[in-house]
């Protein structure tokens, strides 16, 4: 059987800020630890990720939308949604990462957590491309036009030992 991780931190306390029963978006879900989090918070959740398998496991869930999607193509597939939320959790392409801050509605809630800059010293990722350079995630939302509500960066315990980088956004 699976272990199951849970749920971060860092996105169980800023999920409150998402209005109650916005759309929420999970981009790149994998085993949907925060799809249920947030569909058992009451909101309408479109979990992507290119695993269908971890897909799959998700089916049958309330109120919880799967797309089997290559977030890395030329062309962006989701362009012209719009969310309440959007959660994105060890995650980072850069390419498009202005593509994800554009579909945030306004009012809505960017919470992004993910690997940065020193990383390699606990496991993968450890290639640049994969890993945000000191404050870099709190540099992108700010050009994006994004008021950030709350910002970290530095090494965590949990779920394992990794340095990490986290913003929580709202587009005013």
């Amino acid at each position: 059987m699976p272990q199951i991780i849970p749920a971060s931190p860092w996105v169980e306390r800023h999920c409150p800020l998402i209005a109650a029963g916005g759309r929420v978006l999970d981009l790149a879900c994998g085993s949907g630890r925060h799809v249920r989090l947030l569909a058992g918070r009451g909101h309408p959740v479109l979990a992507v990720d290119r695993n269908g398998e971890a897909l799959a496991a998700l089916a049958g869930l309330g109120n919880v939308e799967t797309r089997q999607l290559d977030l890395e193509g030329d062309l962006w597939p989701l362009a012209g949604e719009r969310f309440a939320g959007i959660v994105v959790t060890n995650y980072l392409w850069r390419p498009h990462l202005s593509a994800v801050f554009a579909m945030l509605a306004p009012g809505g809630v960017l919470i992004y957590e993910t690997f940065m800059q020193g990383n390699a010293a606990y496991g993968k990722p450890s290639s640049p491309q994969f890993l945000l350079q000191p404050g870099e995630l709190s540099e992108q939302v700010r050009a994006a036009g994004l008021r950030q509500v709350a910002f970290t960066e530095g090494y965590v315990e949990q779920p394992r030992p990794a340095m990490v980088q986290a913003v929580c956004a709202v587009r005013d």
